[in-house]
């Protein structure tokens, strides 16, 4: 009789814990629909039938799309070629002078915004570059192919090439140290070690990194936008943004919406189905030294390689620097446009990182007890995954639904800053649970038994055991979020106006107006103000102590 009466006590347990477990999550995802709902229902109210043959005949959107494949494909390769020798030599040499700091800067495109880097990109690149004054030194003629599909690589490489660095590195990381001893006693060498041992790893982790890279270049905005040239090298995005802002027909501009959004769907589900966790040999965990360090063929090929990353990511920022510094400072600074705009930008960013963070968090917590307490990994792990579908709508595309659900009733451009800050919140969902998901679940596995023998729950246990642990990651996802949500050029794009306008909108219309000097000074003030609210958050919230790369 035990187990019969044991049985139904469980089941009625585990029913119990299911709508508690899911209420955070629906506190979020009631919102989440209504936004992203009413978004997609105004565009697809806009869409006539969508005729996708007669779309397909027009020769301009045939064109914008195999732009958008053909330049995001051409990075992902870009910046993976020249990444994976990153990485090795990185982890080939884990201690030399500037490595943490070499990762360090490694880190600064992820919270640089875009259009700053589009324009350390043009003062290297430009007509009057540090490029061409290079070449115009060895008597060669300068180089004018900066707009276009080569500037547009060039950007990318510079924002994705630190960050396949930083995803592929941990693999290294992975390798238990018996195979590096294994491999000294049998005298292998660097492409005897490359061949089967770290190729083998990472091609498990490439196929996910690959289309995450691919994903995020399709969807390019401000680079594209800003280095385009012309029709003839714009992605959906833009093409989007041209079509509602400066043609206002919104049919197009549907139109390339709903085929962006199918092109990123289709990739977000590409990147599910290929980013599979990997499984590794059991190891002592004990560090062994490679076999392949000491050869000085190995030891000079890594130099060259981290000096030419290193370049490569530095100076196009040291560029921003150096022409904010020599800009006219003074009068920027004092210019109350400037200031007008500094505040519209935390008023968009605080709030937007402040929503993602409770976003994020509520959706984890969800999660967790999906997992631990009612053991449905399956349910936890479509929590998760609901918080970062988001990604399959782009900002811009979601930013134009928005915009037509809202047009016949209110002043869209009046309710601009509100509106961004609500696209920047959702945007910032993915980044948060992708920060937060390891820590929450690794906190409740050490201490969620002890906490309930001990009675310590509710407020009483998130103040005492999981803030100490959990304060330094909270950190640095909420800045992470603010200081994306303060660079954002996208949404802003659609709705800013001389009323509501941010600084990345400011810094482009100077950029647009050929304002070089002004624009240097507003993108070095505009990367000051996001370095230092990263730093402070980070530092004021998750303390002086940081955790090492």
């Amino acid at each position: 009789m035990a187990p019969a009466t044991q049985r139904p006590v469980r089941r009625t347990a585990v029913g119990g814990a299911l709508p508690r477990a899911l209420l955070p999550a629906i506190l979020v995802w009631l919102p989440l629909a209504a936004v992203v709902g009413g978004a997609l229902a105004a565009l697809l109210a806009r869409a006539p039938s969508l005729p996708l043959a007669e779309l397909w005949q027009d020769a301009y959107i045939r064109q914008v799309v195999r732009f958008t494949l053909w330049q995001a494909l051409l990075s992902t390769l870009l910046s993976l070629t020249l990444a994976i020798p990153v990485a090795r030599a990185l982890a080939r040499r884990p201690r030399f002078p500037g490595r943490g700091l070499l990762l360090r800067l490694f880190g600064l495109p992820l919270v640089v915004p875009s259009i700053v880097a589009v324009f350390g990109v043009v003062a290297i690149y430009g007509h009057g570059g540090l490029f061409n004054r290079a070449l115009s030194l060895l008597g060669a003629p300068p180089w004018q192919g900066l707009y276009g599909l080569p500037g547009i690589l060039i950007a990318h490489v510079f924002f994705n090439l630190p960050l396949a660095v930083r995803m592929l590195l941990p693999l290294w990381a992975g390798v238990p140290g018996e195979s590096w001893r294994l491999a000294a006693q049998l005298g292998m060498r660097s492409g005897a070690l490359w061949r089967l041992i770290e190729w083998p790893l990472l091609r498990q982790a490439l196929p996910g990194v690959a289309t995450l890279i691919f994903l995020l270049c399709s969807s390019s905005f401000a680079v594209v936008l800003t280095l385009g040239g012309g029709p003839a090298a714009s992605n959906l995005e833009v093409a989007v943004y041209q079509a509602l802002r400066f043609e206002f027909e919104p049919g197009r501009a549907v139109a390339l919406a709903l085929l962006q959004m199918m092109l990123c769907g289709s990739l977000a589900w590409l990147l599910t189905r290929l980013a599979q966790p990997m499984a590794l040999a059991a190891s002592a965990a004990r560090p062994y030294p490679r076999p392949d360090q000491a050869a000085l063929g190995g030891r000079l090929w890594d130099a060259l390689v981290l000096l030419l990353a290193t370049l490569s990511v530095g100076l196009p920022l040291a560029a921003v620097a150096a022409a904010g510094l020599d800009g006219p400072l003074t009068a920027v600074l004092i210019d109350p446009l400037l200031w007008r705009s500094t505040l519209q930008s935390l008023a968009v960013a605080l709030p937007a990182g402040l929503l993602a963070l409770a976003g994020g968090l509520s959706l984890l917590l969800s999660s967790r007890r999906l997992r631990l307490r009612c053991h449905r990994p399956r349910w936890a792990e479509a929590v998760e995954l609901s918080g970062s579908l988001v990604l399959v709508l782009p900002p811009l595309v979601l930013g134009t639904g928005l915009f037509l659900l809202l047009m016949p009733y209110a002043d869209v451009f009046a309710l601009g800053l509100t509106l961004v800050t609500l696209v920047n919140a959702l945007m910032g969902l993915p980044f948060v649970i992708r920060v937060l998901s390891t820590p929450l679940r690794q906190v409740a596995e050490h201490h969620d038994r002890l906490c309930a023998s001990l009675g310590i729950s509710g407020w009483r246990r998130a103040r005492l055991i999981e803030w100490p642990l959990l304060r330094r990651p909270i950190a640095l996802a909420l800045a992470l979020a603010v200081t994306l949500a303060l660079g954002d050029m996208g949404v802003i794009a659609l709705f800013g106006s001389q009323h509501t306008m941010t600084l990345p909108y400011l810094l482009y219309q100077r950029l647009s107006s050929y304002q070089m000097e002004q624009a240097a000074v507003t993108a070095l003030f505009l990367v000051a103000l996001c370095l230092g609210l990263f730093l402070l958050i980070e530092r004021g919230i998750g303390g002086r102590e940081r955790a090492h790369a």
